[in-house]
């Protein structure tokens, strides 16, 4: 064991879905924990605010952390504690402040003063009057007159707040309850915690919650202010308007390994140009002291390059098992009794070096499994140009009527590309109405191996079907 072990500690608010920006910093604390052998990443849900918590949304923060590797199965993880389960101990550092001489009752009418407009500073009127509690009366902290507050941010080195910008700002409520500023310094007090990595938006709160630890009689932990994540715009990631829920990208076919590696740089990096990295390997290199304090663009097209490297590096089987949920009832379009295992796993590699998003399979294999293609009818008017799509079809369903031409790809490649040339047409214009007329699109796998898998007889009821609708819109 060390002589100060690191207690780190993530404390997020279920008030909603699981925002990236949380998973970056949850990631950025779990990688520091895990620094030291005794290291602690603490999980405690601030649940205080009854009217807006869902247990929904806890159980979503409790899986989404598990998806990215955090979870009680790793030493290293301490929790999940519930802010609204330690108020005995907000109320005990409250009393102690009181006591001190370091916060003071107000009366609970005319705290701003009975003309004072609205936003104006709270004039102290109640700092020396001796009050002790009573029903309604607020606890305020007694902040320092002058001089100023020096809060040594690991990322920002040393931002000082003048004192005189600080009001006497409340702690407790006239019911007693204590406010966030408090219940935080007072939960990470408890709970030992020595580094609070969060956010930047969190700066402006620190120097209160620093006067608070110094007053208790508390070191303050290391502080580290983490950068704003930006969208394209380089505007704040916003749940209003922008994607920004983890599960939301986990739901469309994300893997957590990737969304681990991209988050982890999103105002950090590992040094010599290297970007796909496990975490396992990011972990050991990672130093608060090299996070830059700049806004970190979340690049989401970037995000979905990384994806497609790590499905490309997944073994076949580890594919074909990670593209089980996409392909059930709950998800896949078609019958449940047309799906076939084996035709899946012949079809699988060819999807799996073309698909960055584990969602878009289906877009992909469906025409395996459905009783007929998907109806596109931008792709349909594409294909089907006069002169083209009937006349393909028809000498299509031909040629693949011999029944000597053997049923694999380089035979019906060279058999399509013979009728393509009697029409005068080179085999990419020649493919597009056989392709759309058997998967429905004009993009998807190898059309080849495609008409391979779907077989001769299940190809030719599709190329009649197409051409009797090309008939009978005169196309």
């Amino acid at each position: 064991m060390s002589d100060n072990p690191i207690r780190v500690r993530f404390a997020p608010s279920p008030t909603g879905m699981f925002h990236v920006g949380g998973a970056r910093s949850a990631l950025f604390n779990w990688a520091i924990a895990r620094q030291q052998p005794d290291g602690k990443f603490v999980l405690r849900i601030e649940d205080t605010d009854a009217a807006r918590n869902k247990p929904e949304w806890t159980e979503g923060i409790l899986r989404a952390l598990s998806a990215l590797g955090i979870n009680e199965e790793d030493p290293h993880f301490e929790g999940p504690y519930y802010q609204s389960q330690l108020a005995d101990a907000h109320r005990e550092l409250c009393e102690r402040l009181f006591k001190g001489g370091n916060a003071y009752y107000e009366e609970a009418k005319g705290v701003e003063g009975d003309d004072a407009p609205t936003g104006a500073r709270y004039d102290r009127r109640h700092r020396d009057a001796g009050l002790d509690w009573a029903p309604g009366r607020a606890l305020r902290f007694r902040a320092p007159d002058d001089g100023v507050t020096v809060v040594r941010d690991t990322i920002r080195g040393d931002v000082e707040f003048p004192n005189s910008a600080i009001e006497d700002f409340v702690i407790a409520r006239g019911d007693g309850s204590p406010l966030f500023v408090l219940a935080n310094v007072a939960d990470d007090i408890t709970q030992g915690v020595t580094h609070v990595i969060r956010g930047e938006e969190h700066l402006s709160n620190t120097p209160k919650q620093q006067l608070l630890w110094e007053a208790l009689g508390h070191t303050p932990p290391v502080w580290a202010h983490l950068p704003v994540i930006v969208n394209e715009k380089r505007q704040k990631l916003s749940k209003r308007r922008d994607k920004v829920s983890l599960e939301m990208y986990l739901e469309e076919g994300y893997l957590p390994e990737a969304m681990v590696n991209y988050l982890m740089l999103l105002g950090w990096a590992p040094g010599d140009d290297r970007e796909i990295m496990p975490f396992d390997q990011m972990q050991p290199l990672f130093r608060l002291e090299d996070v830059n304090s700049s806004s970190a663009f979340f690049d989401e097209k970037k995000l979905r390059a990384f994806n497609g490297e790590y499905i490309r590096a997944l073994e076949p089987e580890e594919f074909v098992a990670r593209c089980a949920p996409w392909l059930g009832p709950d998800k896949a379009p078609w019958p449940a009794a047309n799906f076939d295992a084996a035709a899946f796993d012949a079809i699988a590699p060819l999807a799996q070096s073309r698909i960055a998003v584990l969602g878009e399979i289906v877009a992909n294999v469906d025409f395996l499994f459905l009783d007929a293609p998907v109806e596109d009818e931008q792709s349909w008017n594409k294909a089907m140009k006069p002169g083209v799509g009937k006349e393909m079809l028809a000498a299509a369903i031909e040629r693949f009527s011999d029944d000597g031409l053997v049923w694999e790809p380089e035979a019906l490649k060279a058999a399509l590309e013979e009728v393509g040339t009697g029409l005068g047409l080179k085999l990419g214009k020649a493919q597009a109405p056989i392709r759309v007329a058997v998967t429905g699109r004009t993009v998807g796998l190898p059309l080849f191996e495609s008409l391979q898998l779907l077989g001769r007889a299940r190809v030719q009821e599709r190329l009649r079907a197409a051409l009797a609708k090309a008939e009978s819109i005169g196309a």
